[in-house]
């Protein structure tokens, strides 16, 4: 088993107000009297794989709410090659911790091994460890699209399909792209005119990635010339030019260091940073006038720079925010162009190409639809042996496989379960079966037929069971009980002939403390385990208890 749901925390969901769980691996079952809270379990799982958050679940009184979930892996390779693509914490000690809080005023945060992360992707990795059925999560089986994903995965044909997939939507790009080739003649002649005006007009301006950063920067500096020539002669005038300059009043101040290292050589220091500090200031003089001769005023060529801004302008509030953009959207309208005007050889191109893409689409289609074909009828034997232990000892399953007349996108034939749970009827498809307890059945005959190719760890059955009792129930127990050789299986049941069937048994109960109302969760062994089958037989009188006791002992 690739993982297992070690521990789930519940606080402030509802009727609970604080749940830490311990589970273990195989069939666990959750017992309890109707409106004790057992669904409680069920949306704290459902959150905690990235359902909506309704804060009217938030308990009463409370700010927040704060469901944590465990797993527990053997191997955590996989695992965590896929957490690093989603940019969160590897798995430490096997262990992947999800975490989920949100609050009364609307505020929703997730988090995977303590990094926070999007609900998107929380429900990404939790599509991968938990396949939960509801009480009407069966109604997904009447999906045509379900019934193929589950043949396909019977049919070990998710290479086959993702092959044909591939063709399929390289035959439809190719499709689109002769289509808006083969527009009307006044349409693409319109198109042509455009195109023609915005290749010219970009080509003619002969734009270069890097040209407007660097022309932005002299256009500054020339557009302020004037200025920039005042401020550097006015600095070379203070420094050298001026009657009080500070290179002459440097000179002054050198004599009179030499005068001091005359009477004490020590003070030699003083001179030596005086010289230093005076050539530093000529040579600033020196950069400062040449950097003034070099000041470019000529109007003429400030113009220039002015028109060519301006038409940098121009170009971007046309076709791209920045002129990368610009010159990206020319190369785009002159392939465009170079395509229209060449449409005869590119139609012809493209019809070849179509061609060629069919036949992929077609050759992939067989391939894919022999497999299923090889793999139709072992499932509907498998589902029918299943489903003659689920009480349906003369019923009729059936996969049929109808060809289209045209490729669609999931291959060359539609897929359809057909039932017929009586003999004497011709099968028919699911959807026109009316009994849910029947269809629950169905679903737990293919769960158990693709327990071999289900990779999800953990299953969830919340009340599946309603509406079968007697022996049925006691051989829904043993699927679900079957199943958890492969897989952990969470139950939620009325039945006792399911429930004694389970490893562990779990009962939720309500309790009133302080005027408030609480779930409990707690689990029961031996003696209670014995008086809690009873109850759900109708009582604790001895027979009851003799009949759980028969139950347990048989299971």
């Amino acid at each position: 088993m690739p993982a297992t749901l070690t521990s789930l925390r519940i606080r402030n969901l509802a009727l609970v107000e604080e749940l830490a769980w311990t589970l273990t691996a195989g069939f666990t079952v959750i017992t309890g009297e109707t409106g004790s809270g057992k669904s409680i379990i069920v949306g704290a799982l459902q959150l905690i794989l990235g359902e909506r958050a309704d804060k009217s679940l938030i308990r009463t009184g409370a700010e927040n709410c704060t469901v944590e979930a465990v797993f527990l892996y053997s191997d955590t390779r996989n695992t965590n090659a896929q957490l690093e693509e989603f940019g969160v914490e590897p798995c430490e000690g096997g262990e992947l911790i999800l975490k989920r809080v949100f609050t009364a005023a609307g505020t929703n945060r997730q988090f995977i091994n303590g990094s926070p992360t999007t609900l998107a992707v929380l429900k990404q990795l939790g599509d991968g460890l938990v396949d939960l059925h509801g009480p009407h999560d069966h109604q997904s089986l009447l999906s045509d699209a379900k019934q193929l994903s589950l043949l396909d995965a019977f049919a070990d044909a998710a290479a086959l399909r993702e092959k044909y997939a591939e063709h399929y939507r390289r035959l439809q790009q190719l499709v689109a792209e002769h289509t808006e080739l083969s527009t009307s003649e006044a349409a693409l002649e319109r198109e042509v005119d455009l195109l023609r005006h915005q290749v010219h007009e970009i080509e003619a301006a002969q734009l270069q990635p890097a040209e407007e950063e660097e022309l932005l920067a002299r256009y500054s500096v020339a557009n302020n010339s004037r200025r920039l020539l005042e401020l550097s002669s006015q600095v070379v005038g203070r420094l050298a030019e001026a009657d009080d300059a500070i290179l002459g009043r440097l000179g002054e101040i050198g004599r009179l260091l030499r005068d001091l290292e005359r009477v004490d050589p020590s003070a030699a220091r003083f001179t030596e940073s005086h010289l230093r500090a005076a050539t530093e200031l000529e040579d600033l003089a020196q950069s400062l006038q040449d950097y003034a001769q070099e000041m470019d005023l000529d109007p003429g060529r400030l113009a220039q720079m002015e028109d060519r801004v301006s038409l940098f302008e121009t170009l971007k509030r046309k076709y791209g925010g920045s002129i990368a953009e610009v010159i990206t959207f020319g190369d785009s309208a002159a392939e465009r162009l170079r395509k229209i005007e060449s449409r005869g050889t590119e139609l012809a191109r493209l019809a070849k190409e179509i061609d060629d893409a069919q036949k992929a689409v077609t050759e992939a289609g067989k391939k894919l639809g022999v497999r299923r074909g090889t793999a139709a009828p072992k499932l509907a034997s498998s589902v029918t042996a299943h489903l003659r232990d689920l009480g349906f000892k003369k019923s009729d399953f059936r996969v049929a496989l109808t060809p289209l007349e045209k490729a669609g996108s999931h291959g060359l034939e539609n897929i359809a379960f057909l039932f017929a749970p009586n003999p004497g009827e011709p099968p028919k498809p699911l959807k026109a079966i009316a009994s849910s307890g029947e269809i629950s059945r169905v679903m737990l005959a293919v769960k158990s037929s693709l327990a071999a190719q289900d990779t999800i760890p953990l299953l969830v059955f919340d009340e599946i069971d309603a509406n079968v009792g007697g022996e049925i129930a006691h051989a829904v127990g043993a699927k679900m009980k079957s199943l958890a050789v492969a897989h952990q299986v969470l139950c939620i049941s009325h039945l006792p002939q399911v429930a004694a069937q389970a490893a562990t048994q779990f009962v939720v109960t309500k309790a009133f403390t302080k005027d408030r109302t609480i779930s409990q969760l707690e689990k029961v062994e031996g003696k209670a385990r014995v008086e809690e089958i009873a109850r759900m037989l109708g009582g604790k009188s001895e027979s009851a208890l003799a009949l759980a006791r028969t139950l347990l002992g048989a299971s």
